[in-house]
């Protein structure tokens, strides 16, 4: 019987002589050279890379300061992790609600409610594993920590009484500081919008030469707020962005992306040379036209939320058209049924409309991009719907109405603000404002807060110098905190509004 290890010797032996006599040839002693050197490098290459621990490499929202609209953040490593491990050490403080999801070696976090406002946050990891082999015995990774912001908790309004009156008057909440005027003494301000993030903000204004403003001479004019700022650029930087030369500016609205500007004009040399004008910021304005280049009429209107679309009353009803006909081919859609659109969800997945009924009752309803319709709510007779906003996570649709009060022989529109409970079909009224002609509502883009104005009647001790005898009644701003949970059953929801030391109209939250 032949000894094993004497014929593994043998063959060896063999093999040898058969490597030593080709190694003998120039070309393959390049080639061996070239395995042998490769495979050093490699193995050096992953002797290296085992000694570095696992770590973030990067993460998205490091030193940023982030809005509503900010979904989620990501972080990513150097080395595949043990998932189980990351989630369970990962730390938000103050705590966010979120869920996690992979992606190789990127770990996404989507929150599931937009982040408050005014806040730091603290992101922490550590005593999470790597990934070996599906099995526990990974490296350590090195310990992670970092910061991000949510934006200022900020808002504006327009002044009421004394130097403030007619300007633009800017709130930081989270830095506390005082009211600021950021518009100048010289012109009474129509109406206005933020800018993305706060920034800036894009407003009407007529110069005052009278006691009463001339409101078919607003310009449209831009300031900075000196908040949210990458540049740090200071408050109260003017910028003209259209004249009224040859139109006159009506209404406006801005889109979401902060590029457009739709103008309502009126040519002052024909009234009948009137409807909505495009301005592309860096740009001069334009008419709106179809995709013919005839010029569209109609009259209020609304920037859809993908900066695209115009949504218009024209005739018995609403259509939805294309800012840019030339490059969107979508067709017109015509909506005959509604007379007025309010407002959209922030994804454009929803709007809502107002229709009007015969009987003199008005119903509200939420259309949503497929086309389907639901009345939420119906008035009683001659009540109205002046506005109506969908909260962040499209649970609640929040409303100002009005409705008739008998007082004696005459009757009253009373607004109040409501809650509509949009997954159990409830209305529940929140704030009564009675004996008032004009209120306006805004919700903070995090969904935690209503400011609104309501006037008041003051003393003559808390009237003010300019104010004329007859005038007893003042502006006065409102904030009506959400940060309690709505009931789950039919229950009231108690909220308590709380007075501002404040005197003004409009209020808006900074984006």
């Amino acid at each position: 019987m032949v000894n094993f290890r004497e014929k593994i010797n043998h063959i060896f032996k063999e093999n040898q002589d058969i490597i030593l006599q080709e190694f003998r040839q120039p070309l393959d002693r390049v080639a061996i050279s070239l395995i042998f050197g490769l495979t050093l490098l490699i193995c050096l290459l992953f002797l290296g890379g085992a000694s570095t621990a696992p770590k973030v490499r990067n993460f998205s929202w490091e030193n940023q300061k982030i809005g509503a609209e900010d979904k989620a953040f990501i972080l990513n490593f150097n080395r595949p992790m043990n998932h189980p491990s990351v989630e369970k050490n990962l730390k938000i403080s103050p705590p966010l609600p979120g869920k996690i999801s992979w992606a190789g070696r990127r770990m996404a976090f989507t929150i599931l409610q937009p982040v408050p406002y005014g806040n730091k946050y603290n992101v922490e990891l550590s005593g999470a594993k790597e990934k070996f082999y599906g099995l526990d015995k990974g490296d350590v990774m090195q310990p992670f920590s970092s910061s991000f912001k949510s934006r200022d908790r900020a808002f504006a309004y327009i002044g009421f009484t004394g130097e403030e009156k007619g300007r633009l008057i800017l709130v930081n909440l989270t830095e506390k500081q005082r009211p600021l005027r950021i518009t100048p003494k010289n012109l009474e301000v129509m109406d206005f919008k933020f800018f993305p993030k706060g920034e800036k903000i894009l407003f009407s204004a007529v110069e005052k030469k009278s006691e009463v403003p001339e409101l078919i001479e607003q310009k449209i004019y831009s300031v900075t707020t000196g908040i949210n700022s990458e540049a740090s650029e200071s408050a109260g930087i003017i910028e003209q962005v259209l004249d009224n030369q040859a139109y006159q500016n009506l209404k406006f609205d801005l889109s979401a992306d902060g590029k457009i500007i739709i103008i309502q004009r009126v040519n002052r040399k024909d009234v009948f040379d009137s409807g909505p004008w495009v301005l592309e910021l860096g740009k001069e304005a334009k008419p709106l036209t179809n995709k013919d280049g005839i010029v569209q009429k109609g009259g209020d209107f609304l920037i859809a939320p993908d900066s695209k679309s115009l949504v218009i009353l024209q005739g018995e009803g609403t259509s939805i058209l294309p800012i840019y006909p030339e490059t969107d081919r979508e067709e017109l859609i015509f909506l005959p049924k509604f007379g007025t659109v309010l407002s959209f969800a922030s994804d454009g997945s929803m709007a809502t409309m107002v229709k009007y009924n015969q009987d003199g009752t008005r119903s509200l309803y939420i259309v949503t991009n497929q086309g389907d319709e639901r009345e939420v709510l119906r008035t009683r007779p001659f009540g109205n719907i002046i506005s109506a906003e969908f909260d962040p996570t499209k649970n609640i649709l929040y409303c100002l109405l009005t409705q008739m009060v008998e007082n004696g022989e005459t009757y009253q529109e009373q607004p109040y603000i409501a809650a509509f409970d949009m997954q159990r079909n409830i209305l529940r009224p929140l704030v009564i404002l009675p004996n008032q002609r004009e209120v306006n509502i805004d919700l903070s883009p995090d969904g935690l807060a209503l400011l609104f104005d309501q006037t008041v009647k003051i003393s003559q001790s808390e009237k003010p110098k300019e104010t004329s005898q007859s005038n007893t009644k003042i502006r006065r701003l409102w904030i009506l905190p959400l940060d309690s949970k709505m009931p789950e059953d039919d229950s009231p929801w108690e909220l308590i509004p709380q007075e501002l030391p404040l005197t003004g109209f409009n209020p808006k939250w900074s984006s």
